[in-house]
């Protein structure tokens, strides 16, 4: 079998896929992406969350609002690689992630901590707080430029190079989750890794090897 023909056959499979992919409108991952949220504060309200239901709300948004921004990292590496194409979505999964982030926080500001002086005091002196703020706070540039005026206003280098920011995001949300857990649990080690492994991915080697060469000279 020639080398590449593998990969060349792959590719090709993704045809039809992605032909399908192209006739579905990127608007309408909004409403559906907002449709678990709802749910969720229903069977909150149902009783069917357990003892605390506040507890599991805030859980399942921050893990549904880091698998979000885990498929964001994917989307370059499933195409370079697979040739799946869903770059056109990347914007409205990157804005949903933002969303369940954003109400995984309201969360516990509005209906767990509820107090100002500890939230505070909280965001201070618990390290897996402090980072999962820092987290929330770079989203927040990433989230308000994530339209075509911004884009336009920046121009693209600017926009892109702000962008970067996801690649330390997504890691700092990862190791929140990993602090956060009581006891030791593999599955945040499980995101950890996946997404050191989508950032490892999106690297270039013959990029790497003419930047070593450019510092050299």
């Amino acid at each position: 079998m020639p080398a590449g023909s593998g990969r060349t056959g792959v590719l090709h499979l993704m045809d039809p896929i992605n032909s399908a992919l192209r006739r579905v409108p990127a608007w309408l991952l909004y409403p559906l992406g907002a449709l678990p949220v709802a749910w969720l504060f229903w069977a909150g309200i149902r009783g069917d969350l357990g003892v605390d239901p506040v507890k599991a709300i805030e859980h399942w948004l921050g893990l549904w609002g880091l698998w979000l921004l885990i498929a964001t990292l994917a989307i370059t590496p499933l195409q370079r690689h697979a040739g799946l194409r869903l770059v056109r979505f990347r914007r409205a999964i990157g804005l949903l992630g933002f969303y369940y982030i954003a109400a995984h926080l309201a969360v516990w500001l509005v209906l767990d901590v509820q107090i100002p002086a500890q939230i505070w005091g909280d965001i201070l002196k618990r390290p897996y707080i402090t980072i999962g703020m820092v987290a929330f706070v770079l989203m927040i540039p990433l989230a308000l430029t994530s339209n075509n005026w911004a884009l336009r206003r920046l121009g693209g280098e600017r926009w892109r190079r702000l962008h970067r920011l996801t690649y330390l995001v997504v890691p700092l949300g990862a190791v929140h989750f990993v602090m956060v857990v009581k006891g030791w649990q593999v599955e945040p080690f499980y995101y950890l890794a996946a997404i050191l492994g989508l950032l490892a991915l999106r690297l270039r080697p013959g990029r790497m090897l003419r930047s070593r060469s450019a510092a050299r000279t």
